[in-house]
């Protein structure tokens, strides 16, 4: 009776939803908004039939729609698209995600809200929606103009974000405060994983796919994607982060394969399925008498997004050297929230942090937004000429001179090849060192069980700490070498231009030398400090500790050149996964 019943729910969702659907299409409104219409009609609240019996059941498919959007998002990322336009993406994306909370926090305490109903909705306001910018942006047929690239760039930056985002509200809600410590080391951990988890995966991930493409069957393709998918978010809930991260990092990783655009085709309509039936439950959700009582908070909030977004993104897009047409559009086409915000709006739900008129608040705010972001796209252009003419003349030449200015202080020739060489080498130490803290959080994860294995020979614990310290520190020379002939040639640039030879002499060459092995030796003895910091619950004694660095050493000087290969073989095969991606997105 259970199938039957969930069958029945299921033919009712479709069959509305896709009527529904069709109208929208044919007067030229997103297909998202129609979806939410559709639940709201089938809802619960909404008289005089209850259509929908299993509510659980559907609840639990709406999760597999957060999965799947979530990892079509990851399909979208692009690291050299992100690269590309970084500097305004992450600007604007700051200073959104900032203004947003803080502005979201302050209506709720203004309405006389719950601190954690007003953070939650400083949190719901930050991020735009990804889904619905896209769909507008390919039916307005604007996706390939740069203000589009722009907008894609800070829509990527805000996904991060976003993720970081849902973490710390988590652990927020769980200890009822949160601590500036807490914060960054919230975060830190965090961008450890994402960046181990990228590397690991750009690794192997595209490999195994190459692998089983060679089968030529879509079917098995589909099934091993599905199966990743599925697997890494199990170990991202594992490891005590959020399903979406996991959903979101293994999409990521997949989208540096050659075979994104086969991948993309088959999981699309998977995708629409379960996205199709999140966006119902979501209409699902909607009470009338809730929209009613909170009409006065709902036009507020839905006018400090349109304002405050675009004003926060505008004013990133052109600090980071726009001009104000192109900022006013990058500004006006990410007015809006959508299902970011309502993952943020379920977790408060889920977590019983938030009111019940929260969610309601927020799908109606994303709603009226969501009809208003093609016609705030298209106005942009009028609008911007407009403001043009009432600019007074001062202001329009101060603004043009900061765009100059800007523009002026930009590295050219050698300057701008030493900048890239610099950031390049920083990257490359800051990867390597990613890792090696990763292999000694590992080591520190999985001591106990560890400890329990060895203890069959090894039945003292200092001993045993030392084992998994010294096997740590062993895993990690490759790492460990590699960042030091990287900070050895960044030491050896940067004595080169900052020591004259009009300031040292005839001793330049010496000076060169001090600086090029000083820095490196200082910045390895840092480096040691802080993973016996990190690592300090599988720290050995003292005297073991010196013994394993000694050794480490000895190590390390016979197999120095063995150690050079295997990195580079790593760097090779990362590097030639990225540069075979061919970037098929707009």
């Amino acid at each position: 009776m259970h199938a039957i019943s969930f069958i029945q729910d299921l033919a009712v969702i479709m069959l509305i939803a896709g009527v529904v659907t069709i109208l929208f299409h044919r007067f030229k409104q997103p297909v998202v908004l129609g979806y939410i219409v559709a639940g709201f009609i089938i809802g619960p609240h909404t008289p005089p039939f209850g259509l929908i019996h299993d509510e659980d059941t559907i609840k639990t498919l709406a999760e597999l729609g957060v999965i799947f959007l979530m990892f079509c998002l990851g399909l979208e990322f692009s690291l050299r698209k992100l690269f590309k336009v970084g500097a305004t993406a992450f600007i604007a994306a700051f200073l959104e995600i900032v203004l947003m909370i803080w502005i979201g926090f302050e209506i709720g305490r203004w309405f006389g809200w719950s601190t954690m109903d007003s953070l939650f909705l400083g949190a719901i306001l930050a991020i735009s929606s990804t889904t619905i910018i896209v769909k507008a942006l390919n039916d307005l047929k604007m996706k390939n103009e740069r203000f589009a690239q722009l907008i894609f760039g800070v829509l990527i930056v805000e996904d991060i974000l976003g993720i970081g985002i849902i973490a710390l509200l988590s652990g927020i809600a769980v200890s009822g405060s949160v601590s500036s410590g807490e914060v960054f080391s919230t975060v830190g951990k965090l961008s450890l994983f994402m960046i181990v988890a990228l590397v690991v995966g750009i690794l192997l991930v595209p490999r195994l796919l190459a692998y089983v493409a060679r089968f030529e069957s879509n079917e098995m393709l589909l099934i091993t994607v599905l199966g990743l998918c599925f697997g890494f978010c199990l170990l991202v809930v594992k490891l005590e982060y959020s399903m979406v991260l996991g959903a979101f990092l293994i999409g990521a990783i997949m989208a540096e394969s050659r075979q994104l655009i086969k991948i993309e085709r088959l999981i699309e309509p998977v995708r629409d399925l379960f996205s199709a039936i999140f966006f119902v439950a979501i209409g699902m959700m909607i009470d009338p008498s809730v929209l009613v009582e909170y009409a006065w908070p709902i036009v507020v909030i839905t006018i400090a997004v349109v304002l405050g977004k675009m004003l926060s993104c505008g004013m990133g897009a052109f600090i980071a050297g726009n001009d104000g047409r192109t900022s006013l559009r990058v500004g006006m086409g990410l007015s809006q929230i959508g299902e970011f915000s309502f993952i943020i709006a379920a977790l408060g739900m889920t977590l019983q942090v938030t009111s019940d008129f929260l969610y309601p608040v927020a799908v109606a705010v994303s709603a009226i937004t969501t009809l208003l972001t093609p016609y705030l796209i298209r106005g942009a252009d009028p609008l911007s000429l407009k403001l043009a003419t009432i600019v007074p003349r001062r202001l329009a030449r101060v603004l043009s001179l900061y765009g100059e200015w800007l523009r002026s202080i930009q590295p050219h020739g050698e300057g701008a090849l030493l900048a890239s060489m610099i950031r390049r080498i920083l990257l490359q130490v800051g990867v390597n060192l990613a890792l090696v803290i990763a292999i000694f959080f590992s080591g520190g994860y999985f001591a106990a069980r560890i400890g329990e294995y060895l203890s069959e020979w090894i039945s003292d614990a200092g001993q045993q700490k030392a084992l998994i310290w010294g096997a740590a520190l062993l895993l990690s020379l490759p790492f460990l070498i590699a960042a030091y002939r990287k900070l050895k040639a960044l030491s050896m640039l940067l004595a080169e231009m900052g020591v004259k030879p009009e300031m040292a002499g005839r001793h330049t060459q010496r000076v060169r030398r001090v600086i090029a092995e000083v820095i490196p030796l200082l910045s390895l003895l840092v480096i040691f400090l802080l993973l016996s910091a990190l690592s300090a619950s599988i720290l050995p004694t003292s005297e073991l500790l010196v013994l394993i660095v000694v050794v480490a050493a000895v190590v390390a000087a016979l197999l120095w050149r063995w150690f050079i290969r295997v990195h580079t073989r790593m760097q090779i095969a990362l590097l030639e996964t990225l540069d075979n991606h061919q970037d098929n997105h707009p």
